[in-house]
């Protein structure tokens, strides 16, 4: 009897500190997870390993993701100077080359660039041998869940650069699935 009280008390305990944690400290699927394994599913199923969109959100942003089933998935989103060129390499099915002038002559400043090992949404903290990375603009990330080592202030500032690299991974992610889905 004393030995299921002392578990008790204990189990008590645990589950008071754990709801102590902050936010950011407690274990919680980000956004882009499921939207990384629909994309990868659907990329799979049409048999593509690279896929280009426009943004519908704005006239001269596009979207494109190079893919290796299970392994990893890169994602840039970026204004472009020439839509019209852009567009006419979707309407080709050029992928590939709209991935690469995304990457190499996007506007400055308006790239997205993220890093998904394991092609299942960026994570927080390093996961087995996968971290995750994420450039915005001239912001660069490293997810390996060590804010210290990226001259952060604080663990709250990490969550708001994972916050936000989630975000907008996330964002590009629906516009490459909504598309993907129509061919």
């Amino acid at each position: 009897m004393r030995t299921l009280v002392a578990r008790a008390v204990v189990l008590l305990i645990a589950s008071l500190l754990l709801s102590s944690l902050p936010v950011g400290a407690q274990t919680q699927e980000p956004q882009s997870a499921a939207l990384a394994k629909e994309l990868g599913q659907l990329l799979d199923q049409k048999k593509l390993s690279a896929f280009a969109a426009k943004d519908p959100s704005a006239p001269d942003v596009f979207v494109a993701a190079l893919y290796y089933p299970a392994s990893q998935m890169m994602v840039v989103s970026a204004r472009y100077a020439v839509p019209s060129i852009m567009a006419e390499k979707i309407a080709k099915k050029d992928y590939l080359e709209v991935y690469t002038d995304l990457n190499s002559a996007a506007v400055e400043g308006s790239k997205m660039l993220v890093m998904d090992l394991g092609a299942d949404g960026v994570k927080p903290k390093k996961e087995e041998s996968h971290i995750d990375t994420c450039d915005i603009g001239a912001k660069a990330w490293v997810f390996d869940g060590d804010w210290k080592k990226q001259k952060m202030a604080s663990e709250e500032e990490y969550t708001k650069a994972f916050a936000q690299a989630d975000a907008a991974y996330s964002k590009a992610l629906a516009v490459l699935i909504a598309q993907v889905k129509k061919i």
